[in-house]
């Protein structure tokens, strides 16, 4: 029988009167890329700080690798690499420096350091910053920097939690470019946690959503969206589109409605059908319809149908420079 990557029955963790997490269970298995999807303080960290044996969990166990996080943690490290929000990086040092500090660390020798390093600069892809001080790059060139060190002793499981918050655009393509090929070209089994519903929806095999300590559901994201059987109608509108919400409701076709400023979102069984009906029904109650489309269900519908909140209000930081 194929052992898991990661086998979580149970697991809880409290802070004093806090649940952080609670009954929470993952199967994992090897070569996968499983993401976390969850709002800040849903309890993603505090799962993947227990995996990498740097908390304890109070309630149920987990293994990675075949190996009990709690009774065994240095078997469990040595298997993985992690990438966490708080980096460990030393803005003293070069990139390289910083790479044969951790092959040290790791009983790796010069030689087989060397040859390691130097396929890892492509990676990093910092050119002649790699052997300036880290204290002068960019977020992005020290996130690359990040996985690039938890990669240097070839663990077969990566650790990502949240890898592109805060970083821009390019740096973010660059950071999914490498998630891809990891897995890809490399086999490593990788769990990252994010906030990012485009991010989830385009690396992860499986997903599972978390929210307020829990797993309140698991699947593909094709699987996931399913959950959400009806289509989306969203209106862009002018005027005080709130004072007519409870008109709005009413619209035939209309099972439920989402008033956020000036855009509608309508849940509809038959958006081909109640399209129509939706423009006709805003410019009734007097708003000026600005724009109109029908979309299919996204990961923040399956959210929402799950929870009955947003995620979306989560996204938007400021790129880190």
């Amino acid at each position: 029988m194929t052992i898991p990557a990661i086998l979580a029955e149970n697991l809880g963790r409290t802070f004093g009167d806090k649940v952080a997490i609670n009954n929470v269970n993952l199967k994992i298995p090897s070569g996968e890329v499983y993401g976390l999807l969850g709002p800040n303080g849903a309890g993603k960290s505090t799962i993947v700080r227990i995996l990498c044996t740097l908390l304890m969990p109070t309630q149920g166990r987990a293994r990675v690798a075949g190996y009990d996080v709690a009774t065994d943690p240095m078997a469990v490290r040595l298997r993985i690499g992690a990438a966490l929000q708080s980096t460990a990086i030393d803005g003293l040092q070069t990139g390289r420096e910083m790479l044969a500090l951790q092959a040290q660390l790791y009983g790796i020798s010069s030689v087989v350091a060397q040859k390691r390093i130097a396929e890892l600069e492509a990676l990093v892809d910092l050119g002649k910053d790699f052997d300036k001080r880290v204290s002068t790059y960019s977020g992005g060139m020290k996130r690359r920097l990040d996985i690039a060190i938890a990669m240097l002793h070839r663990p077969p499981m990566l650790f990502l939690d949240e890898p592109t918050t805060g970083l821009d655009p390019r740096s973010r393509q660059q950071m999914w470019d490498e998630v891809r090929r990891l897995n890809k070209e490399l086999g490593v089994t990788i769990l990252l946690t994010t906030q990012y519903l485009e991010e989830a929806d385009s690396l992860a095999h499986r997903i599972g959503i978390i929210n307020n300590g829990g797993v309140v559901s698991e699947g593909s994201p094709r699987e996931l969206k399913r959950l959400v059987r009806d289509d989306i109608v969203v209106a862009n509108v002018q005027g005080d589109a709130v004072s007519v919400e409870s008109r709005l409701a009413d619209i035939r076709g209309v099972k439920s409605l989402t008033v956020t400023g000036d855009r509608i979102e309508a849940r509809v069984s038959d958006g081909a059908q109640a399209i129509g009906s939706v423009a006709i029904g805003i410019q009734q109650a007097g708003l000026t319809l600005n724009d109109i489309t029908l979309r299919t269900p996204t990961l923040d519908d399956v959210f929402m149908e799950l929870t009955g909140a947003h995620m979306n209000k989560e996204v938007g930081h400021e790129p880190v420079r």
